[in-house]
């Protein structure tokens, strides 16, 4: 998984309206009754089916930090998905993403090259036809470069190009990022 792939993941996840179970017997139960069946759960979260048959009875409460966490990311994967699918499709139909970032730029222009050593922290909006491509890359399993590319392509065309007043020739790639996130 990528940055950018990561990045969606968590603002599906942000759009919960209400907030999965926090407790373990809690997270372990909704587990069972979407997964079916102890060895399911087991499987998923990495443990033997006698500890997930503890967690459910409460006679085991604190597992290790790691698999309290497998846990919790079952549990959130899993969670309101109608929700997160009605969030992701107004995104790509009219909302759009807002991509916060700091990265570092490559640029070619008509007067030559640069890769820009410095970082740049930006704060883009990006129309809904973006999303919808970062969206139908991720659903058909593109590698982090090309989603890389459709995110330089948009902050191309937004950020530094202003909607086409400026910057004519100007190509913008993304060589580095030190963190990515997105919000629908």
């Amino acid at each position: 998984m990528g940055d950018i792939d990561e990045a969606l993941e968590r603002a599906a996840r942000e759009t919960f309206t209400q907030q999965p179970p926090k407790t373990l017997k809690g997270q372990i139960g909704y587990l069972m009754r979407q997964l079916g069946s102890t060895r399911a759960v087991a499987a998923e979260v990495g443990v033997s089916r006698r500890s997930v048959e503890r967690y459910i009875k409460g006679e085991r409460k604190n597992p290790p930090a790691e698999i309290t966490d497998r846990i919790n990311d079952a549990v959130r994967a899993r969670w309101q998905p109608r929700v997160r699918q009605r969030a992701r499709k107004q995104a790509a139909a009219t909302t759009g993403i807002t991509i916060e970032t700091r990265a570092q730029f490559g640029y070619t222009a008509p007067v030559g090259t640069t890769d820009d050593g410095r970082f740049r922290r930006l704060t883009v909006h990006l129309p809904p036809s973006y999303a919808q491509r970062l969206f139908d890359a991720r659903d058909q399993g593109a590698s982090d470069a090309q989603m890389r590319g459709i995110v330089a392509e948009g902050l191309q065309e937004i950020y530094f190009k202003d909607g086409g007043r400026r910057a004519d020739g100007l190509e913008v790639e993304l060589n580095n990022i030190d963190y990515f996130d997105v919000s629908f």
